[in-house]
């Protein structure tokens, strides 16, 4: 059973920034990963995803602003967050894309003056 732990979220101020980190119980190697986020009354969604090529996509809204990586030694993967704004106030989890591993706990994010 892979297990997934997320780290790093945190209360910042409007345009602050934060890395997320995710450590995976097993190997991510020719895995496709991804973060994901649920706001709350919302559904969860993605947020972006890296291939094992290292390509990456990213949810429009957060495009040119957050910037996912994997190190693959590590079993990691983070999302370096900049520019963030209010409806960036989520909870964030990683998985594998799509995802088929049991959800961690997620590492809260609040964006708030």
């Amino acid at each position: 059973q892979v297990q997934l732990v997320e780290s790093g979220g945190g209360l910042v101020q409007p345009g602050g920034s934060l890395r997320l980190s995710c450590t995976v119980s097993g190997t991510i190697f020719g895995i496709y990963m991804a973060w994901y986020r649920q706001a709350p009354g919302k559904q969860r969604e993605l947020v972006a995803r890296i291939t094992t090529g290292r390509s990456t996509n990213y949810l429009d809204s957060v495009k040119g602003r957050f910037t996912i990586s994997r190190d693959n030694v590590k079993g990691a993967v983070y999302l370096q967050m900049d520019s963030l704004k209010p409806e960036d106030t989520a909870v964030y989890y990683c998985n594998d894309y799509p995802y088929t591993w049991s959800w961690g706990q997620g590492t809260q994010v609040t964006v708030s003056s």
